[in-house]
């Protein structure tokens, strides 16, 4: 259970934004701009991924790799690798983009000043896998109040001072969970959940269940709905999937599709 240190009283709603590994580089200028338009809005954290570079250059260093359950197993080399493309490389990256278009970014990762402390998943099948237990939340409301917009890479920090790696997707769930944030946005290459090539504007938790069922829902986007569905809660009664390649944000309304709890039960 993820568990939060005391909040300073902030006067706006907590925004948390998950970039993924696959949009990184293909963000659009309207992206930025509604980004710009949400922190108007919104005290706004980003968390990003980096899974198919950390790949490439893991085949490039011939440096074996498997998954197990959806999950990279991290090896001490992999590990290395990781912190290289997560930290050195992605957020470096992202940041610097995030700062040309005019926004206040600023670089972190998971073990800068504790911010996330985790604990080993499975240290003999998963290896330096964790999954987050606590959340720093004064440095991010403390950042996010001053206009500042926290750009998180998704490796965390245990008890006893082991680096680890941590799946993007919970790692921002966590983050969301931790601060109370009122909404989770999940930026893909698509702008929402789509049903013969429409989008869903809203969609429950039992309907995104029905639509992974059907195969309507496939690939790499059951990952992400399933971790969507899994951060909802009476705090956090909604959670979007959005695009990364137009605007999100529009007269005051976020773009995409809405997933929401109403009568249903999240997936396990």
């Amino acid at each position: 259970m993820t568990m939060s240190k005391s909040m300073p009283a902030i006067e706006r709603e907590m925004l948390v934004i998950k970039l993924g590994g696959s949009i990184l580089y293909r963000l659009s200028p309207q992206f930025f701009e509604s980004l710009a338009g949400m922190m108007k809005e919104y005290n706004t954290v980003i968390v990003h991924g980096g899974g198919p570079e950390i790949t490439n250059m893991l085949e490039k260093l011939n440096i074996e790799t498997t998954f197990i359950n959806g999950q990279r197993k991290t090896t001490e080399p992999v590990l290395e690798v990781a912190e290289m493309i997560l930290k050195g490389k992605v957020n470096s990256y992202l940041t610097n983009q995030l700062n040309h278009h005019g926004l206040k970014a600023v670089g972190l990762c998971g073990y800068d000043a504790n911010l996330l402390k985790a604990a080993l998943i499975d240290e003999e099948s998963l290896g330096l896998v964790g999954e987050i237990e606590e959340v720093e939340n004064d440095l991010i409301t403390g950042m996010t109040s001053a206009g500042y917009l926290p750009v998180i890479a998704p490796l965390a920090v245990t008890a006893e001072g082991t680096k680890v790696n941590v799946n993007a997707d919970l790692a921002a769930a966590s983050i969301a969970k931790a601060a109370g944030a009122g909404k989770l946005l999940y930026v893909t290459d698509v702008p929402g959940v789509l049903l013969e090539g429409e989008m869903i504007p809203e969609a429950t938790a039992g309907e995104v269940n029905h639509l992974i069922e059907s195969g309507v829902i496939s690939g790499g986007m059951i990952p992400k709905v399933k971790s969507a569905l899994s951060v909802l809660s009476p705090s956090m009664k909604e959670v979007m999937i959005v695009g990364g390649q137009q605007a999100i944000f529009q007269d005051g309304n976020i773009l995409g599709t809405k997933i929401t709890d109403k009568g249903a039960v999240a997936a396990s």
